[in-house]
């Protein structure tokens, strides 16, 4: 997608929206009633990304509800929450949407981005297609493995193939490696070591993606309270 934004394909963003949906039954206990919105970074950190800015503030509702077992636990009562958030300097907002337990769904970690010239769409199941739509036409795409962009060392780590699935960690397994994106974080975050510079994700970045989660499930508890986010640069 930040290819197709350089190339203008994309145009001007209007709107961005990501989803994180995953049914953590069987993990270690203590993400046993965890807030949805306490795990949001896999579901805000592309929107933003793309969008080249940070959150602002965020208003969230919590929807549906889980066993009282599960809410002893962190005394979140939600099996959704859902969160808008607006993007600082910008007129951009983007929704974000997470379930961890009892709400019937394909695991998904997905991001659909709308601009004025076409939009993304990310595929509705496991092993689909995404959809760019330019006004009333769609076409399925295919997204390419971008390991040609890493040092050939570590090219092969895009793909899930080269793990060892009886000892791979199952957010790995059930994700399909993050659709490769380990070795792409890694080796930016290595580099800029190694460069004397910022990280792409420095830690101003990384605490505001973190705080998006933590203020929207503090809105919804609130009942859709605004919560601005702190300001941490």
């Amino acid at each position: 997608m930040q290819e197709q934004l350089r190339s203008g394909v994309i145009g001007r963003i209007q709107f961005l929206r990501g989803a994180h949906l995953q049914e953590m039954s069987g993990w270690p206990g203590y993400w046993e009633g965890l807030p949805p919105m306490h795990y949001a970074t896999h579901a805000i950190g592309p929107l933003l990304a793309l969008a080249g800015a940070l959150a602002e503030y965020v208003v969230c509702f919590g929807s549906g509800h889980i066993s009282a077992e599960l809410t002893s636990k962190y005394g979140s009562p939600f099996a959704v929450e859902s969160a808008l958030v607006k993007v600082r300097d910008s007129d951009l907002s983007a929704e974000i949407t997470r379930s961890l337990f009892e709400t019937a769904r394909q695991y998904v970690e997905s991001f659909s981005v709308y601009g004025d010239r076409s939009s993304f769409e990310w595929e509705q199941v496991h092993g689909g297609r995404p959809v760019l739509f330019a006004g009333e036409d769609a076409e399925h795409l295919t997204i390419p493995d971008f390991a040609h962009v890493l040092p050939a060392e570590i090219q092969r780590y895009t793909t899930k193939g080269v793990y060892d699935d009886e000892h791979a960690h199952l957010s790995f397994k059930q994700g399909s490696g993050h659709g490769g994106s380990h070795p792409h974080l890694a080796h930016e975050f290595i580099r800029s070591i190694v460069e004397e510079r910022k990280p792409l994700i420095d830690e101003v970045t990384a605490a505001n993606w973190t705080s998006v989660g933590i203020c929207a499930h503090q809105s919804a508890m609130a009942g859709g309270a605004r919560v601005d986010l702190p300001v941490f640069d």
